[in-house]
């Protein structure tokens, strides 16, 4: 692939991940708990900054681990058979999104964790008062939505390989800054004084949106890549053997 095709297939992996909204979710819960204690300003947004920041951070390490474990087990080439796998997986996360993420029967913007977990993340955002909390929160946002945020991740690792070592930190940034894009206009909507409830409006009318883009750019990213790597390199054997 070229590099454009590379930076255009990261770029779609990281809007993937950006559209996921299980963090975005828990930022707004964890401005609203601290709006109704008549928390200050300055806290609001050091407790909103310190979600962001730990959320990105996760980010950036879960790439950053993917990418290490590719290039320790396959010396930076990745298998066909292992490649094939991973496509298959993106595509099977893109129906699980169109079928699974959110819950049908539920007004709002519910998303598909089991109620248990659900309610112990609402009740944790609820007690979180300082920074270095919603630090601790934002990372565990990440780790939450891990069944469905590991595709975009994995596939964006192997993406990253194929450039050279300079380019490789620069488009891990990319990544995390455009993944973590959705947290960062809601902390200056609302830093900028914008309703909470509005926001929450936009997001529950155009869930099925998000839903339905989501889940089909996982499978046109997972087929994509199966074949423009794959079949490519099936097509270009096959050739030589002729």
């Amino acid at each position: 692939m070229t590099n454009f095709e590379l930076w255009a297939l990261l770029i779609l992996a990281a809007c993937i991940h950006a559209s996921f909204q299980l963090s975005v979710s828990m930022l707004t819960l964890l401005h609203g708990h601290a709006r109704g204690k008549r928390a200050i300003t300055s806290r609001l947004l050091r407790l909103n900054l310190g979600f962001v920041i730990g959320a990105a951070t996760m980010i950036a390490l879960l790439l950053a681990f993917f990418g290490f474990v590719m290039n320790n087990l396959f010396e930076g080439v990745v298998p066909p058979i292992v490649l094939a796998a991973i496509c298959g997986l993106t595509i099977g996360v893109g129906v699980a999104v169109w079928v699974f993420y959110y819950r049908y029967r539920s007004r709002g913007t519910v998303l598909w964790l089991p109620r248990s977990f659900a309610d112990y993340l609402a009740s944790r955002t609820q007690k979180t008062d300082y920074a270095v909390e919603s630090f601790g929160l934002g990372m565990v946002s990440v780790i939450a939505e891990f069944l469905f945020g590991f595709a975009p991740l994995i596939i964006s690792a192997y993406i990253i390989l194929q450039f050279n070592t300079p380019t490789q930190l620069l488009a891990l940034l990319t990544y995390t800054v455009i993944a973590m894009a959705p947290l960062m206009v809601v902390t200056m909507l609302l830093g900028g004084g914008h309703s909470l409830a509005r926001i929450q409006k936009w997001r529950e009318n155009n869930k099925r949106f998000m839903q339905f883009a989501a889940g089909s750019a996982l499978v046109v990213l997972g087929i994509y890549l199966y074949v423009s790597t794959i079949l490519a390199q099936a097509s270009v054997i096959r050739g030589f053997s002729l």
